[in-house]
């Protein structure tokens, strides 16, 4: 089993910053992608940035230029800076990970959430 932690969410105002962390734990060989997703109330969650093991990235339009993910593989982490903040961004924000076990299995795995809420 893979475990996903997160840390680092909470109430900022408008314009402010945030920086996710979220740590995996487990049978872990290799995480292939690592990523951060939001889901708003009575919205779908929605991908926000994405990182492969050799540093690729993609964002959603909505964050280019304020979010950066980065992530440490050697400590299985993944990282959100959050910059510029905007009301919109309020959401509960999961991490995910994709990768292989040491028996060859894959794996797919959700961190619990964390809240972000930003103010005006």
């Amino acid at each position: 089993q893979v475990h996903l932690v997160e840390s680092g969410g909470g109430l900022v105002q408008a314009g402010g910053s945030l920086r996710l962390s979220c740590a995996a734990s487990g049978s872990i060989f290799s995480i292939n992608v690592m990523g951060w997703y939001r889901q708003a109330p009575e919205k779908q969650r929605e991908l926000v940035a994405a990182i492969t093991r050799g540093g690729s990235t993609n964002y959603a339009d909505s964050v280019k230029g304020r979010f950066t993910i980065s992530r440490d593989n050697a400590k299985n982490t993944v990282y959100l800076q959050m910059n510029n903040l905007k009301l919109e961004d309020t959401a509960v924000y999961y991490c995910n990970g994709q990768g292989s076990g040491y028996m060859g299995s894959q794996f797919r795995s959700w961190g619990q959430g964390t809240q972000v809420t930003v103010s005006s």
